[in-house]
């Protein structure tokens, strides 16, 4: 075999084993996210029955809430509300979730005392993962806890059309919550948004203006050389250690409020410092010197050489690891964990020094719940995390692209 044979076949197996690599990472994320759409599909949805109502007064509590619920079921169930037994079988299919929905719904439009209204009501998280299953499996009635008759009085009632499917968009806006009908993502959305707007107001100009002068104004020594090292090794550095600083710093020292988009966003603006400059010194040292000299020559000083000509070069590379870098710092938990974003927030926040939770944290936490309602709900938030992380890197590409041809 001739020398030029040997290269051909060694390239076209370089070729066939990279296809392979990439395959084989595909195949496992496709594998990941249909595992994940399998449970997580059933957190968009809920289903609702409808009851009639008929309020006496406008109810001002979630106790109030409950009798009118309670009266609501005689009303519109009278045989299933006979016994004791059955009144509390059938307060495990429309509950607490119900009540709390009422409410809600008087507090927009209050009732008119004594009219009949009907009301789509939530139904218990057990009750909408029975019906969310396939009710003619005998395995549903077994994951959801129901029995016998409840699963009949569920199949009964979906049949007259007396219980519908709807979007759950309470997952999407509501807050946290006990009840797996009424936990919601968005004030783990919310602080999380927050925190990444602290991060990025943070990281980005002092990271830009660390690289630009350790790659174009500071004098190469052992001052350079020692910032260097010092800033590979805080890039390789353990993200909880950053959490441990934080708890430390912020918390004890500085007695800023645990739990807080502020606290949150220093800490992981911390953490993406080190990675942001790193980046942004590999992306002015790719501007060609023939720039930097080109505008010397006409005049320009080293400052304008640097932001008229340098740095508007190499953005492309700077946004686009600065992108990456918050989503890197958007799927980060063990920081936020040691300075308390661990807590139960069920109020969405309203400023960057209240309390809020972040969405990895809030998959931790539903995560460790022993109902089985929040089995689903932990994959729908890895299925909105996973597509907040995609979004932010076509950002990053589309970006990246639109700026080269600007500055080509």
């Amino acid at each position: 075999m001739t020398r030029l044979a040997r290269r051909k076949l060694a390239e076209r197996a370089l070729r066939l084993f990279s296809m392979s690599g990439m395959a084989v990472g595909v195949l496992f994320l496709l594998g990941l996210v249909a595992s994940l759409a399998a449970d997580g599909w059933r957190a968009f949805f809920r289903h609702d029955i409808t009851l009639v109502v008929r309020p006496a007064s406008a109810p001002a509590a979630v106790s109030e809430c409950e009798k009118l619920l309670r009266s609501a079921l005689r009303e519109n169930f009278p045989e299933l509300t006979a016994s004791r037994a059955s009144r509390r079988k059938l307060g495990k299919i429309v509950g607490f979730p119900a009540a709390v929905r009422m409410c809600e719904v008087f507090a927009e439009n209050p009732p008119t005392p004594g009219e009949a209204q009907k009301m789509a009501l939530p139904l218990t998280g057990a009750a909408d993962l029975f019906l969310k299953l396939h009710p003619a499996d005998p395995e549903a009635a077994k994951k959801s806890r129901m029995d016998e008759s409840q699963s009949a009085w569920l199949a009964e009632w979906r049949e007259k059309d007396l219980v519908r499917r709807a979007f759950n968009w309470r997952f999407l806006t509501g807050g946290d919550s006990r009840f797996p009908a009424l936990a919601g993502l968005g004030g783990a959305l919310l602080g999380s948004l927050m925190t990444l707007l602290v991060t990025l107001v943070l990281a980005f100009p002092v990271g830009v203006l660390a690289a630009v002068y350790l790659e174009e104004i500071a004098p190469r020594g052992r001052f350079a050389d020692a910032v260097e090292v010092v800033t590979n090794n805080l890039a390789a550095v353990p993200s909880i250690v950053f959490g441990l600083l934080g708890l430390e710093l912020l918390l004890n020292v500085f007695h800023l409020p645990r739990a807080t988009p502020l606290v949150g966003g220093i800490v992981l603006a911390m953490m993406t410092l080190p990675t942001l400059i790193i980046a942004s010194r590999a992306a002015l040292r790719g501007v060609p010197d023939s720039l930097r000299q080109a505008a010397l020559a006409l005049g320009a000083n080293k400052v304008q050489s640097v932001f008229h000509h340098s740095l508007p070069a190499a953005m492309p590379g700077i946004l686009t690891s600065a992108i990456i870098g918050m989503a890197q710092a958007l799927g980060e938990t063990a920081p936020l964990l040691m300075i308390g974003m661990v807590s139960f927030i069920a109020e969405l926040p309203d400023g960057f020094l209240s309390a809020a939770a972040a969405l990895p944290v809030q998959i931790f936490l539903w995560a460790d719940s022993p109902e089985r309602p929040f089995a689903d709900l932990t994959a729908g938030a890895i299925l909105v995390l996973i597509g907040f992380l995609v979004l932010m890197n076509l950002s990053a590409i589309i970006l990246r692209r639109r700026m080269e041809e600007k500055f080509r």
